[in-house]
């Protein structure tokens, strides 16, 4: 049997007659490059985030960017986040002259300590990034008074955390600002790159529309240097779409992870995800960590499953931030992470025969890797 890790062709045909709809009709309007389109999905967005306001612009990666530049970020301060992140988190602080600080993420649930990162704070510290890693919230809570106590902005990289929750509000409508990125790979996927900041701050969220757009309150009259993010029409027409199924995609997420912790779950050598207290995990990704990863993914591959990494090299240890200055061992758990981390496949279209075959290959592939170890889980049997 195959498995993919993503199989975007099955996401899209159910709903293939409304995506072509939608496109078609931004085609008819002639409004491409913003327009009434993206006007209603960041209303729609917005109102599912719980917030007033959201900003549509052409990746997560500038949603990060422009939200830092928004809050007069730039050179001599600092912005800790968290080492174990796509690379984006750290380049949109670096791209506003200022300088990435990591604290360690937590071993349970891979996202920023709170006790991490209040030490990391500095004179110069002005914000802090908490990544909501694979669809589990951090901790906002405690972190949410370490900023208030030190008088730091809480900008939240909820970029695979669509429909996420923390203690059942939307982890939008907690903090400064939220960014997303809307890859189409992710819960919510566009059709190529897009992504948006949400916000409760009418003067923020002001001034992120401005600076997407040249500088210009109106057009040719530019206020401030600003550069070119905006939203594609079609791909804000997609998204619109897409919104509605969001809900039942993520609890198919969650169900599929429930079935890969009672197939995995005491399985030696396999650590699966933990879903906090606190939290609505959304599972865009699912990743088990094993101390046996390549002889694992090469057992996976020959049963016809696709695997990935995420992410095989921390941030503060890529060659493009040598000149921070971090050393091996700086971030044990994160560093760990980065070592031991495979991310099964994971989509809402996923069978429970194809999580089944994923389960019982894992099961034997650990047999054989750790050398005969017993199971300590039963084979899931495969639907009939």
């Amino acid at each position: 049997m195959k498995v993919p890790f993503l199989d975007l062709r099955a996401h899209h045909g159910p709903i293939l007659e409304q995506l072509t709809a939608a496109v078609h009709k931004v085609i008819s309007s002639n409004h491409f490059a913003g327009g009434p389109v993206v006007e209603e999905f960041e209303e729609d967005f917005a109102a599912y985030c719980g917030a007033p306001h959201a900003i549509g612009v052409g990746s997560g990666t500038e949603a990060l960017w422009l939200t830092l530049l928004a809050l007069d970020i730039g050179p001599g301060d600092e912005v800790i986040t968290s080492p174990n992140t796509f690379m984006a988190t750290a380049e949109a602080i670096t791209y506003c002259g200022a300088k990435p600080v990591f604290a360690d993420v937590d071993s349970v649930n891979y996202t920023i300590n709170p006790e991490k990162l209040e030490r990391a704070i500095t004179p110069r510290t002005k914000a802090v990034i908490p990544v909501h890693i694979f669809g589990q919230p951090a901790d906002l809570g405690p972190i949410q008074e370490i900023t208030r106590k030190h008088g730091l902005l809480l900008i939240s990289d909820a970029c695979q955390a669509h429909g996420a929750k923390y203690r059942n509000q939307p982890v939008a409508a907690i903090g400064d600002a939220t960014c997303f990125s809307f890859y189409p790979g992710k819960n919510l996927g566009a059709f190529g790159e897009a992504g948006a900041v949400v916000t409760s701050h009418q003067k923020l969220q002001e001034k992120i529309r401005i600076l997407r757009d040249h500088g210009q309150v109106r057009k040719y009259h530019h206020s401030m240097i600003g550069w070119n993010c905006r939203m594609d029409a079609i791909q804000a027409a997609v998204l619109k779409v897409k919104l509605t199924h969001l809900d039942q995609a993520n609890q198919s997420r969650r169900s599929h992870a429930q079935q890969y912790n009672e197939g995995l779950g005491g399985l030696e050598g396999i650590i699966t995800p933990v879903e906090a207290e606190y939290a609505h995990h959304v599972y865009h990704i699912y990743a088990i960590r094993t101390s046996q990863r390549e002889e694992l993914i090469s057992f996976l591959r020959n049963c016809g499953i696709e695997c990935g990494i995420h992410y095989p090299v921390a941030v503060h240890q890529q060659e493009a931030y040598r000149q921070l200055g971090y050393q091996p061992g700086d971030f044990p758990v994160a560093e760990q992470c980065a070592r031991e981390f495979i991310s099964l496949p994971m989509f809402p279209e996923l069978t429970r025969g194809q999580i089944a075959h994923v389960v019982n290959s894992i099961q034997d592939a650990m047999a054989v890797v750790d050398g005969g170890a017993q199971r300590v889980s039963q084979p899931v049997p495969m639907p009939g």
